[in-house]
């Protein structure tokens, strides 16, 4: 081979090297523009999104740099969800990320094309959110919670530390998508661990107080949060301080309640959620196509006991509960 003809030969050789590399830093420095669909407020949910820009920073997308983040936060006002849906898929932007059930409906109904990622939804197969999990389908991909399935699991942590026959008040969201079957998965497993039940529907927060009256009225001695309600999530402050002045032990499906004062919870950790829906953000910035993700599903559930709760309301958590404990707040 010649000088000329060597020379061609190591440039073309050398392209095939350089445009792969190329392609890959030309995706690493592509600017990112993203919504975030939240029903409830900041104060109460802004360590999640923190925890997604944590996850985008890994992946490269760093905000004021190559990232711009349209928020849309609801502040429990349900009614402005849809509005701030459309608005955002005006927007075309490159993904949406939503954060319960009722921003992923709004979403999904106010756009098919711009790419959605939930960040942590019960049984969004049965909610018709998509089409399977290996398979999402549409426009939306992400994260489900898999509350759905843990929900035996909860009950039985709970009536470790509940006397036997106890009732306990199941607190659901009126106008919930998935609490129904959440409520009638419960009823055999309430019967098998020798609980009676007491069905709770809040309508909104302004009826928060007259719930709990309603949950005393039916003689309960403990609460049970259905999980995947953004309505709770954001109330956990106020929900912790009505628990307190009428001394019920209470279970959740997230250590955020407990960590304001609640007694235990089963579930994942939201943190992870929202930071693990960001590679979901990143591959379909970069070309890939929702339909083509499939939806994951926790791995790890975590078990959050604050003992300083159980001392106020008189409670001794056994030995073989406490032993189980992920985290236990002192």
């Amino acid at each position: 081979m010649d000088h000329a003809h060597r020379r061609r030969f190591l440039l073309a050789t050398g392209a095939l090297f350089v445009a792969p590399l190329a392609g890959a830093q030309q995706a690493k420095d592509k600017s990112m523009r993203i919504g975030i669909l939240v029903t409830g407020g900041y104060a109460q949910r802004g360590h999640l999104e923190e925890a997604l820009l944590e996850g985008l920073r890994t992946q490269g997308y760093v905000e004021g740099k190559n990232l711009v983040i349209e928020r849309r936060y609801g502040e429990g006002v349900r009614e402005r969800t849809p509005v701030y849906a459309r608005e955002l898929a005006d927007m075309k932007l490159d993904a949406v990320v939503t954060t319960c059930t009722p921003s992923t409906r709004a979403a999904k109904q106010a756009t098919g094309s711009t790419p959605i990622v939930m960040a942590a939804v019960a049984d969004p197969v049965g909610q018709r959110l998509i089409a399977s999990l290996a398979r999402p389908g549409a426009n939306v991909t992400g994260l489900s919670s898999q509350a759905e399935d843990i929900l035996p699991k909860m009950m039985e942590l709970f009536a470790g530390v509940l006397p036997s026959g106890a009732t306990v008040a199941v607190f659901g969201q009126a106008d919930s998508e998935v609490h129904p079957r959440m409520w009638q998965q419960l009823a055999p497993v309430a019967q098998a661990l020798k609980l009676k039940l007491v069905k709770i529907e809040v309508a909104n927060p302004a009826a928060l107080s007259a719930s709990f009256d309603m949950a005393l009225r039916e003689k309960a001695g403990a609460l049970f949060f259905l999980p995947d309600e953004p309505m709770f999530l954001s109330q956990r402050v106020r929900i912790g301080e009505l628990s307190a002045r009428h001394r019920l032990p209470t279970f959740y499906g997230a250590r955020e309640f407990v960590e304001d004062g609640g007694l235990m919870s089963y579930g994942e950790n939201l943190r992870a959620a929202y930071r693990n829906a960001a590679s979901y953000v990143s591959k379909l910035a970069r070309g890939t196509k929702p339909a083509d993700l499939p939806v994951e599903q926790p791995t790890r559930f975590e078990l959050v006991i604050n003992l300083k709760t159980a001392k106020s309301l008189g409670i001794t958590i056994p030995p073989s509960v406490l032993i189980r404990a992920d985290r236990v707040i002192e």
